[in-house]
C-alpha cells in the first residue's frame, strides 16, 4: 500500500462509526500534555491503536483550529492544510466578490478552507493534486453543508480546463519559509496564475502578506487583509474584480480604506498625540491616505508613525497621546521614563536599530505606569517618544 493510499485509509477510518465513537468521547476530555498518555491508553482498550493515534492527533489539530474556523471540532484538518488555510472571516471577506458569478474554480483548494464560503455565492469546482487533502475538502464541505455546490478534480491545476468558469480563486503554496517574504516563489509559479487572467478574467490569487508589490501589474488591486492588529495576508484582484489599486482591509468589522491620491502629506514635529497605523495600512501603503483622512502629518518621509494635535480614534490604528518627545539618547532615556513613573514600557520600533530584548533590561524599570515607546526617526534624527493609551 502506498503512502497516499494508506493516508486515505487511515482518514476515512476517522469518518467510520469507531472514528466518530473516539472523537465524540474526546470532545468530553479535556486533552493535555499530562492527561494524553493516560486517555490513549484508555482508548486503546476499546478500539484499534493506530485509529487513537490519528484520533487523538486529528482532536489536537481541531483545538488549533477554533482560532481560525467556528466549527472547527467538527472538521477534518492536516497540520499543513491547517496552516495555509484562511480564517473563515477572511474567506467570508473574500468569497462576496464572487457573488455575481455562475461558476467559479477554487485552485489548490487544500481542505477546504475557503470552500464553505465560496460555495455559499456560486457554484464551485474544487481542486487540488492531493489526493489526501481532497477528501477532506470533500467530507469538510459535508460538515459545513455547501456539498451541494461542489465538484471536486484531484489534478495538477495547470491541467484542468478552463472553458466553463467565470472565475477562478487560486492559493499556490510558498515553497520556503523565506519566500513567503519576498520573492512569490510558489507551486505553481507565481507568474502562471497571474496569466490566468487571460483565458478567466475574474481571478484571485491569494498571497503571503509580505509579497513585493511589483509582482503584479499595475492594473490590479492588492489587498491587505489583517484580523484585528494582525496582518494575515495579501489577496490579488485582476483588473474585472478590481475595486482600486491598494486596499487595506481590517477584520472582522471590515473596514477597509483604499489609495485615493490626494495632495502630499506634511512633515514636521510630533504634536500631542501619535498614531500607529494598521500593519495592513503600513503594507498597502496607504499611511499617507489614513493621514488625510485624519488631518494628521508624518514626523519622517520614510516612517509609518502619524502625529496629530486631537485624540482621534480611528479603526485603522491605535492612537496614544504623547508624554514626552526628544532625540534617542540611550543614557537618557532610562531617566526620561522614571520620570513619569513608568514600570512596563512596550516598544515600538520604526527606522532605528537595536536589540530591544538587550534593551528593554537594561532599563530596569520600577515604576507603576505602563507605556508604549516608539523607538523611531523624526525629520531624518534618532527619536524616542514616550505615550500611553487614551482614554
Amino acid at each position: 500500500m502506498s503512502d497516499t493510499t494508506d493516508a486515505i485509509a487511515r482518514f476515512h477510518a476517522l469518518l467510520s462509526t469507531e472514528g466518530k465513537k473516539i472523537l465524540d468521547r474526546l470532545l468530553q476530555e479535556e486533552l493535555t500534555e499530562q492527561n494524553e498518555l493516560k486517555i490513549g491508553q484508555q482508548l486503546r482498550k476499546d478500539f484499534p491503536v493506530q485509529l487513537v493515534i490519528d484520533a487523538i492527533t486529528q482532536h489536537q489539530l481541531r483545538l488549533k483550529a477554533r482560532a481560525k474556523f467556528p466549527q472547527a471540532m467538527e472538521m477534518f484538518f492536516t497540520k499543513q492544510g491547517l496552516e495555509q488555510a484562511s480564517s473563515d472571516a477572511i474567506a467570508e471577506h473574500r468569497a462576496k466578490r464572487f457573488c455575481d458569478l455562475k461558476h467559479a474554480a477554487d485552485f489548490c483548494c487544500g481542505i477546504g478552507g475557503d470552500l464553505s464560503q465560496l460555495a455559499k455565492v456560486t457554484f464551485i469546482t474544487a481542486v487540488d493534486i492531493l489526493p489526501l487533502h481532497l477528501e477532506i475538502a470533500k467530507a469538510n464541505a459535508q460538515v459545513l453543508g455547501v456539498d451541494r455546490n461542489l465538484t471536486f478534480i484531484q489534478s495538477d491545476v495547470r491541467d484542468v480546463p478552463l472553458a466553463n468558469l467565470d472565475a477562478i480563486f487560486i492559493d499556490p503554496a510558498r515553497r520556503t519559509a523565506a519566500s513567503r517574504l519576498k520573492t512569490g516563489l510558489s507551486e505553481p509559479p507565481l507568474e502562471w496564475c497571474i496569466n490566468l487572467s487571460q483565458e478567466v478574467a475574474n481571478l484571485c490569487i491569494k498571497a503571503a502578506p509580505g509579497i513585493d508589490h511589483a509582482f503584479f501589474p499595475e492594473d490590479w488591486e492588492l489587498e491587505f487583509i489583517a484580523l484585528g492588529k494582525d496582518l494575515k495576508e495579501a489577496v490579488a484582484w485582476s483588473p474585472a474584480l478590481a475595486r482600486g489599486k491598494r486596499r487595506a482591509t481590517i477584520l472582522p468589522e471590515g473596514h477597509t480604506m483604499i489609495d485615493e491620491k490626494g495632495s502630499p502629506v506634511e512633515i514636521k514635529m510630533p504634536g500631542e498625540f501619535l498614531v500607529d497605523p494598521n500593519p495592513a495600512i503600513t503594507r498597502a501603503g496607504l499611511v499617507e491616505e489614513l493621514a488625510r483622512q485624519l488631518a494628521a502629518w508624518k514626523i519622517d518621509d520614510k516612517i509609518g508613525f502619524l502625529s496629530l494635535d486631537s485624540g482621534i480614534k480611528t479603526p485603522f490604528g491605535r492612537t496614544l497621546r504623547i508624554i514626552d518627545s526628544g532625540p534617542w539618547n540611550d543614557k537618557q532615556l532610562a531617566k526620561r521614563l522614571k520620570s513619569h513613573d513608568i514600570g512596563i514600557v512596550d516598544i515600538r520600533r520604526r527606522g532605528l536599530a537595536g536589540d530591544i530584548d538587550q534593551f528593554q533590561k537594561r532599563l530596569k524599570l520600577t515604576g507603576s505606569r505602563k507605556a508604549t515607546l516608539a523607538m523611531t526617526r523624526v525629520k531624518e534624527k534618532p527619536w524616542a517618544l514616550i505615550c500611553v493609551d487614551i482614554d
